[in-house]
């Protein structure tokens, strides 16, 4: 315990004494001090989570640090439409879609000996990341519908000319046209 009483608070670098000191990674912090660094909510043992030298809850440490994308909510049932902008996290932009209908083969497939070309992007598939449809070999990030870009499932597939789609998009483009042939149940559109 250094002169002047105490230890200094990780927080904001005063004396903490004995009375109202919280101890966290061998740090000392004030009772009132020990909050969130985005939120600024209470904490305590149970809620803390530490990154480096700074102290977050458990939310908010899930949000900046922890995993992204689909399936990763906040829990049963919840919507949430934060992107973590209050965070200083950047939302991923998506990547621009680009058709299939190139024949080229890479030439690092040719060197190595891989046979599979992925048809989407012509560079060489390999095992880990082979998905089959439509009778060729595809990379799991290309196995995408051509027109709308949502990924695949071989039960979601359907193929034309060498290129896939989502079932939706291939009714649209290739399906039945004209009056009764509606986006769903009982819906009726005008076709020109």
């Amino acid at each position: 315990m250094p002169l002047g009483g105490g230890n200094k608070c990780g927080c904001c670098q005063k004396t903490v004494y004995f009375a109202e000191e919280v101890q966290c990674e061998g740090r000392s912090f004030h009772r009132s001090c020990f909050l969130c660094m985005v939120c600024r909510k209470n904490l305590d043992s149970t809620t803390v989570a530490v990154h480096e030298n700074e102290i977050y809850c458990k939310a908010c440490y899930g949000k900046k640090y922890g995993p992204k994308g689909y399936g990763y909510g906040g829990g049963a049932g919840t919507l949430s439409m934060d992107k973590g902008e209050s965070l200083g996290i950047k939302p991923e932009e998506p990547q621009e879609h680009r058709p299939t209908n190139n024949p080229n083969t890479s030439k690092f497939a040719q060197k190595f000996g891989s046979s599979d070309v992925c048809p989407r992007c012509s560079k060489a598939v390999y095992a880990a990341e082979k998905v089959i449809g439509a009778g060729n070999a595809w990379h799991k990030g290309c196995f995408r519908c051509a027109k709308c870009g949502k990924g695949l499932e071989s039960t979601t597939l359907a193929d034309k000319d060498g290129e896939i789609f989502c079932k939706g998009c291939y009714a649209k483009s290739f399906g039945p046209k004209g009056f009764g042939y509606g986006q769903g149940a009982g819906a009726l559109s005008h076709t020109q």
